[in-house]
């Protein structure tokens, strides 16, 4: 927790620069599969095309994949989760509308769409490109299984997720895993293929196939390195979203027993699927790794340990105490 940002305002300036980072490092990354392909099977380089096309039409993939992720992608994950919009007239979400207004004001923030996913779990995530359009997510076992104090605890770290550009990173990180995967299995496919075998091959020699080599084993990793990049993200930003939105309650304790209800919840969040598990407050799977801490939960897992989570909040408290 140390190395929290002063203020919200350097919070929200070092996400906008670390997603620019993280958009340049897929970049680079899909500009690298891409060049492989171009060397070895194109020619590139070795009398073969004159352009590295492959690597081009990768970087332009990459590109709209990102835009399409932040204009489409909230809807995307949204429709994916079955969400539904919250209707403005039905007083059984009163007190959800009320909570997420409060909240809204308190984070200085626009107050976000809201809606409900038929699921018995209890959970919640935002999504969208910037806090101008937004949207927050709630099961109705959330509803149903917290107070309004815990309730207040969840929604304050959803809107510090919006407030922290947390969403747009998110975005488009999970646009651009799947860009990496996309190019990874079509690389893998000619391959094993054996499309354009000759282009160049010929005067690669030891060190072009030992090259060759090893872009086999990036074309491999790939997928599982851009995953383990999103991971390392979404843990971080948990973290964070954690402390500013007990700052935003004044009250530690409601988000810790709010997360200490949900993870006390035995059945999965059904609804939510893998590819948007990174998005909400818990582990809409319950996988074992997301529970423990060492290098391998470091590496694999989307969320931090909940105990600890738990542990920091109450900390928190004790110090405000």
């Amino acid at each position: 927790m140390a190395d929290l940002p002063r203020n919200i305002y350097e919070q929200q300036a070092a996400n906008r620069r670390n997603t620019l980072v993280v958009m340049f490092l897929f970049a680079l990354f899909l500009g690298s599969l891409g060049l492989g392909f171009d060397v070895f099977f194109l020619g590139f380089g070795s009398g073969g095309v004159e352009y590295p096309l492959v690597t081009i039409v990768a970087l332009i993939i990459g590109a709209f994949t990102a835009d399409w992720g932040l204009e489409s992608g909230a809807s995307t994950v949204l429709a994916s989760a079955g969400a539904i919009p919250v209707p403005d007239n039905d007083t059984k979400f009163q007190v959800l509308r009320n909570v997420v207004e409060e909240m809204s004001i308190a984070s200085g923030s626009p107050k976000p769409s809201l809606y409900i996913i038929p699921d018995p779990d209890p959970n919640a995530f935002a999504t969208g490109k910037d806090p101008a359009h937004a949207s927050i997510a709630v099961t109705e076992g959330l509803l149903e299984k917290l107070d309004r104090e815990e309730l207040q605890g969840v929604i304050a770290h959803e809107m510090s997720h919006v407030r922290n550009y947390d969403i747009r990173m998110m975005t488009v990180v999970a646009a651009l895993v799947g860009s990496v995967m996309l190019l990874s299995e079509f690389g893998l496919r000619s391959v094993r293929l054996g499309i354009g075998r000759g282009s160049g091959s010929s005067s690669r020699g030891r060190r072009g196939a030992i090259i060759f080599i090893l872009w086999i084993i990036a074309l491999l990793l790939a997928p599982l390195i851009s995953q383990i990049l999103a991971m390392a993200v979404s843990r971080q930003r948990e973290y964070l979203a954690d402390a500013s939105g007990a700052e935003l309650t004044r009250n530690p304790r409601a988000l810790a027993s709010a997360l200490q209800k949900i993870d006390s919840s035995v059945e999965p969040t059904r609804s939510i699927k893998k590819g948007t598990a990174h998005l909400c407050i818990a582990d809409p799977l319950g996988r074992d790794i997301n529970g423990k801490e060492g290098f391998f939960a470091d590496i694999f897992g989307t969320h931090p340990p909940i105990s600890k989570r738990i542990m920091l909040l109450r900390a928190m408290a004790y110090q405000h105490a």
